[in-house]
This record gives C-alpha cells, sequence and structure tokens, in this order.
C-alpha cells in the first residue's frame, strides 16, 4: 500500500514504522474473514482493512473525526488478523500507533473520559485490592451487570515452601491476586512439582496492557520500567532462568517491552533482556510434563478449551496447552467451530463495549458447550471471568485444572 506521510509524521520513528507496516497490506481482506467486531457488526471500517485505511489517511494528513476514533475503539486488538495475514502486516503496532494520533487529535466526551481514566487507574491502583474485597462481601446485593466483574471470594491455598535449584520469576498481575490468587499459587505449585522454585519481585505490578491500550501510552511505559527495575537485580544476578506469565494478556505485553521501550536509552538493552526471557506457562509444558508424569490423578471429565487470542494470536502459541494436557490424561477439546474467534473480554474491552462482547461471549459459549463438557479452562483472567459470567459451567485456567489433580506430597 502506497503511503505519502503528512509532513509533522515524515522523519519521526512511528511514522517510519507505520509507513513500513503499511507497504506490507496488499488489500486482500483476508483479515475480515477473522475479525471478530467485522463479524458481528458486518462494517468495512470496523474490519482490520478498513480501519488500516483510516489510519492511512491520518498518517496522510486527512483530520480524524469521532467516527474515526469510534471504528478504531471498537478493535478488539485480538490481533486474530495477523494470523490470517499473509502478508504479515504487524496490525497491532499500527492500531497503536493510529489510536495515539486520533486520541490527541479528538476530545472525548466527558462520560467516556471519567470511564476510560477510573479503569486505567482503577485496575492498576493499589486500593483495587480493598475494593474487590468490599465487592466479594456485599456480590449478592450487586445488580447483574456489576455483578458479573466481582468474581466469589476464591481460596488461594498454600504456596510451596520448599527451595530449588531452579528458580523463575512470576509476574502476580494487577487485577489477579484480588479476583483469582489461586492461579498464581496453583502456578507455584506445578512449578514446585516439577522441581522449579517461583520466585515473586514485590515492587513488581501490573504488566502496563491496561494503561497503554486506553491511550495513555506514557503511564502503560512507566509501568514497565517500574517492572524491569523489580526484576533487574534477579536477572543481573543471574538467580533465575525466565520470567513466567500465567496471564496471557500479560505475557504478551512484556514479550513486547523490546519494541515499547526501544526508543528509551536508559531501558531499550535492558527491556530487550526482560522480552527475551520472558515465557508463558503453557511454554514449559514440554519440560513440565515428563516431571509431573506419576504426580497427576486426572479424572475423566471433559474439559473444553479455550485459548486466548493473546496467546494464539499475540503470542503465537498454538496448541501447546492442549497437548500438555492431554499427555497428562485430562481429556480436552477445543470448540469445532471458531476457536481462533475472540470470546469479547479484550481487557477493559467488556466494560467499554459490553454489546459487542456480550455477542461474542454467546457465540463463544455456544461453540464451547458443543463439547458438552464439565468444566472450562483458558489461559487468561479477562476470559475466564467473562466467560464464567454467563455460564454455569466452571470456568478456570488449565493450571488450576492440574494443580488440583496433583498428588501433593
Amino acid at each position: 500500500m502506497q503511503t505519502q506521510l503528512a509532513p509533522q509524521f515524515q522523519g519521526t520513528a512511528e511514522g517510519a514504522e507505520a509507513e513500513a507496516i503499511l507497504r506490507k497490506c496488499v488489500h486482500c481482506g483476508f483479515c475480515t474473514a477473522t475479525c471478530p467486531s467485522y463479524q458481528v457488526l458486518g462494517d468495512e471500517l470496523d474490519s482490520p482493512r478498513g480501519r488500516i485505511y483510516l489510519i492511512k489517511q491520518v498518517l496522510e494528513g486527512a483530520e480524524p473525526t469521532r467516527a474515526t476514533q469510534l471504528h478504531l475503539d471498537r478493535c478488539l486488538t485480538c490481533r486474530n488478523c495477523e494470523s490470517t495475514c499473509p502478508s504479515g502486516v504487524q496490525y497491532g503496532r499500527l492500531v497503536d500507533i493510529g489510536r495515539r494520533i486520533v486520541e490527541e487529535k479528538v476530545p472525548r466526551g466527558t462520560g467516556s473520559r471519567a470511564l476510560r481514566w477510573t479503569l486505567k487507574e482503577g485496575l492498576t491502583s493499589p486500593l483495587f485490592g480493598p475494593a474487590m474485597k468490599v465487592g466479594q462481601v456485599v456480590r449478592g446485593l450487586l445488580p447483574g451487570k456489576l455483578k458479573e466483574k466481582v468474581p466469589p471470594k476464591q481460596d488461594a491455598g498454600a504456596w510451596p515452601r520448599r527451595t530449588h535449584a531452579r528458580r523463575m520469576l512470576l509476574l502476580e498481575g494487577c487485577v489477579q491476586p484480588s479476583m483469582m490468587p489461586n492461579i498464581n499459587s496453583a502456578t507455584a505449585r506445578v512449578l514446585d512439582a516439577a522441581g522449579i522454585e517461583t520466585v515473586i519481585a514485590r515492587d513488581a505490578g501490573c504488566c502496563g496492557a491496561v494503561k497503554f491500550h486506553l491511550n495513555d501510552q506514557e503511564g502503560g511505559r512507566a509501568q514497565m520500567r517500574r517492572n524491569i527495575d523489580a526484576w533487574w537485580p534477579h536477572v543481573e544476578r543471574g538467580e533465575v532462568e525466565a520470567i513466567v506469565m500465567n496471564a496471557s494478556g500479560c505475557g504478551v505485553t512484556v514479550k513486547e517491552y523490546g519494541h515499547m521501550l526501544q526508543h528509551d536509552a536508559q531501558y531499550a538493552d535492558k527491556a530487550r533482556r526482560i522480552s527475551g526471557l520472558t515465557r508463558d506457562l503453557s511454554e514449559l509444558l514440554p519440560e513440565l510434563v515428563p516431571a509431573l508424569r506419576g504426580k497427576v490423578a486426572a479424572d475423566d471429565r471433559v474439559i473444553a478449551y479455550h485459548p486466548p487470542c493473546t496467546l494464539q494470536h499475540g503470542q503465537q502459541l498454538k496448541g501447546g496447552v492442549e497437548q500438555g494436557l492431554s499427555e497428562l490424561g485430562f481429556t480436552v477439546r477445543i470448540a469445532l467451530n471458531e476457536s481462533h474467534l475472540c470470546c469479547g473480554s479484550a481487557g477493559t474491552y467488556s466494560v467499554l463495549h459490553p454489546d459487542i462482547a456480550q455477542e461474542l461471549r454467546d457465540r463463544k459459549l455456544k461453540n464451547l458447550h458443543a463439547a458438552d463438557p464439565q468444566a472450562i479452562a483458558s489461559a487468561n483472567i479477562g476470559c475466564i471471568t467473562h466467560l464464567q459470567a454467563a455460564t454455569a459451567t466452571p470456568v478456570r485456567h488449565w493450571v488450576e485444572v492440574l494443580d488440583s489433580a496433583l498428588k501433593h506430597s
């Protein structure tokens, strides 16, 4: 796609990156077939190809409008289009650039600004945990839509106390410790059973994705730098061999720290090192499976597995969870239809665009329920809470399923 950048974007790092991405697009339209917002809305401007045209126009000097902003907002950033694209268009990076530019040029209404500020500051605040505890106490009194966002209080179980020669850092996350603390402790117990000690850097917090994708990109980068500072002493001293992510949304973000901080002279090298050390928990399964054989008592329940977009499209990790759990004796099935499609959670998307998010969730659950499962598993807290709000079938992280089957010594 030929592009003539407007003068204000010529010679800038963003302009050069956007132009290189745009030149790869060949207008084929394959992306429309797998774009969830296009599947729901049927509007070309709510497809990757349509949004690419909108971003191109802005980069060439056209003034964006509220409609431009809305079409970019409606993108779930699932990156399904990247899995589909035959030309390797890095759409996710392009839409980040387009959103930032449009955000500066198109003012939002008071209500929209307030909601987005509440999400980006509230979800990443130290006060989120206490607020969630209050919400869980009065959960039965909450209206339906708010009740969906407050899962019942969960017992995290015991954290392993053994030490091991092999050690890995784990990012606890911003909302996961208060919403579903068992995911982190289950991760530590499974790694412990395989002879790996889990290390927590207490000063690490939100991965930066929430603020970054709500167009507070500098706020997101500040959180990324804080995490690097928290992890760096462990990395520099060679105390850990990897940084493990059990939330695929965090994993895809931390793996891109090197790109997001590439122009930061103080952090660029450290960010690349951190990204290089980051592993999704599922990437450890090939070595966990042999270590856990004989320690797992899998039952015959059918587990329907939903691979999050941030895992299968963002990180391009497909099939690892299904294969690993199957090798350990679990009966795992993925949806026969639309297993590639987003469930509608997409970070804060289910709050900002609830109608689209709920339609996608209904489609996802219909396809998962077709497998007649006794449980549903996924790999990201956002997907888990979003799906659980609309089904009586238990929805859990796959590591919780594995942990519950462990014969703990």
